[in-house]
């Protein structure tokens, strides 16, 4: 049963939608990128009612000065209310509901890095969260030199550089980017602060990364060389990668990968 519903939040109050469900584990969804809690393609809609019917309660909200929410929009970094509403509105509306998982795509995981623990949850799902703060305009930088790093590593790309498929001075500014160390890396950058919280914090994660897209790259890069890679390692994160470049997983086939990534996810922590 599907039901709109509001969630009081610091004298603001929240647009919020409830897919319910009987289980003792419930979802609440934080939506990154100003985004409603529709999503891009309906795509949280037709995940939180894929979840429910596995018996996975499922509520998804706008932030304050987004979609249906009053207030002003605070950004990612500042949604820990919203998500200690969120989740507090899950339990008060299913009684069933024990234990509640955060999901979140993009900046919306990034919040839940950074606030899950304090946000009351017992678990985070994290789709292609957003760590790296780029150039304006500019994918991350390990996007980038990916890109340029497999034209200049095959021959098909070589023929085409010396031909002039491929302009000399993009390629050159590329790899200059593989090399050079970003701007907002160091003490105090957007991947640090994220994998400070959750080495912080008790919560096991689940990573969801679409292969091909600059955000799920550029994470990658920092889970596995950068900031985040001490987590790595840690048996309470887990990783999955489907074969897209879709960042909203919206080519056909992905939804499905996704929502069976996020179910699998969901029976390890309910089994924990």
């Amino acid at each position: 049963m599907r039901e709109l519903t509001a969630i009081s939040c610091e004298d603001e109050w929240l647009g919020a939608t409830l897919d319910g469900a009987g289980g003792s584990l419930g979802v609440v969804m934080a939506i990154g990128g100003g985004q409603t809690r529709i999503g891009a393609h309906r795509g949280f809609a037709q995940l939180s009612a894929a979840l429910a019917e596995a018996g996975y309660p499922c509520l998804r909200f706008d932030r304050r000065g987004v979609g249906d929410s009053s207030g002003e929009d605070p950004g990612f970094e500042d949604t820990l209310p919203e998500i200690r509403a969120a989740a507090s509105a899950l339990r008060e509306k299913c009684p069933s509901v024990r234990s509640v998982i955060g999901y979140g795509l993009c900046d919306g995981a990034t919040a839940l890095a950074l606030h899950g623990a304090a946000a009351g949850l017992d678990g985070m799902i994290l789709a292609n969260p957003w760590v790296v703060e780029a150039q304006a305009n500019e994918p991350p930088p390990a996007a980038i030199g990916k890109h340029y790093r497999e034209q200049l590593m095959s021959l098909d790309g070589w023929k085409r550089l010396l031909t002039g498929g491929i302009d000399y001075r993009k390629a050159v500014r590329g790899v200059m980017k593989i090399v050079r160390k970003p701007k907002s890396e160091g003490a105090g950058s957007l991947a640090e602060r994220s994998a400070a919280a959750m080495a912080s914090g008790p919560l096991p994660a689940h990573i969801v990364l679409a292969e091909g897209d600059a955000t799920a790259i550029a994470f990658d890069h920092e889970w596995r060389k950068g900031a985040m890679q001490a987590l790595s390692s840690e048996p309470r994160f887990t990783c999955d990668l489907i074969d897209t470049d879709a960042h909203s997983f919206a080519h056909d086939g992905n939804f499905e990968r996704l929502r069976d990534s996020c179910l699998s996810a969901l029976e390890r922590f309910k089994a924990a």
